[in-house]
């Protein structure tokens, strides 16, 4: 495929090809409708919150749950999957009535998203959203965006006040329990293979390190007002703006 670049091994040096725009690996501009699926991490990546922090407010925890996401975001905690059932043990009693204020009155989609998903459906992309927060927010982002595919996981919800509260522990899926870096990973090259695409005509976004196994797998990698360690190894780094300065890089 001309103008895809390989897969990320050894990050070459970045250079500032717009201010607050990074690139790494490649000479812009690469020719959108090279790729054919785009896939997207969701908290503080295609909206402006960490989902679980926000929750954690509601029991008063959220500074002891915020300080663990973002360690595991940086990569100071290296198995996302025991730093989310840490958070989620926390998060114990929380209502739905508070899970449905964090919804209305926290959450926004991130600037430039639905101008980004707009323009890869244009060309003819499918759209992923893989995520390690909650089927909560991430299927009514799905539908507000009317991106194609998601995976995200499923908190329990037992009887209790404001229409039922959490219990602290996930549902366990047909694909396991905890969606963390590896699923994700797992989710795009099974998505792609589904649509009978190739890992590198796919480009991976996202701002943590649990996104880091996705955006080694794909042709392009999107870092969106990412932690240093992510920033360090993308192709493409938005540093400042709208996660639509991709656009800028690819036409």
């Amino acid at each position: 495929m001309a103008g895809i670049i390989p897969a990320m091994t050894q990050a070459p040096a970045a250079t500032e090809f717009a201010p607050g725009l990074m690139v790494r690996g490649f000479t812009p501009p690469l020719k959108l409708s090279d790729f054919k699926l785009i896939a997207f991490d969701m908290d503080s990546t295609l909206i402006n919150i960490e989902c679980i922090d926000e929750i954690a407010d509601a029991v008063g925890k959220k500074a002891e749950v915020a300080a663990i996401t973002e360690a595991a975001m940086r990569g100071e905690i290296t198995d996302f999957k025991d730093s989310l059932r840490l958070r989620l043990a926390l998060l114990s009693g929380v209502t739905i009535a508070d899970m449905e204020q964090v919804y209305t009155e926290r959450l926004r989609i991130n600037p430039g998203a639905a101008e980004l998903i707009q323009a890869c459906k244009a060309v003819g992309m499918k759209v992923l959203l893989v995520s390690g927060g909650f089927t909560f927010f991430s299927e009514r982002v799905r539908d507000t965006l009317g991106i194609d595919f998601m995976r995200a996981n499923i908190l329990e919800i037992e009887s209790g006040p404001n229409c039922g509260q959490l219990t602290g522990r996930l549902v366990e899926q047909a694909w396991g329990d905890i969606c963390d870096g590896a699923e994700k990973r797992r989710t795009v090259l099974e998505v792609a293979s589904l649509l009978g695409i190739e890992p590198a005509q796919c480009i991976a976004m996202g701002d943590g390190a649990n996104d880091l196994p996705m955006m080694h797998a794909v042709g392009l990698s999107v870092a969106y007002h990412a932690k240093p360690a992510v920033r360090a190894q993308a192709n493409v780094a938005i540093n400042e703006g709208g996660l639509d300065r991709l656009l800028e890089v690819l036409r």
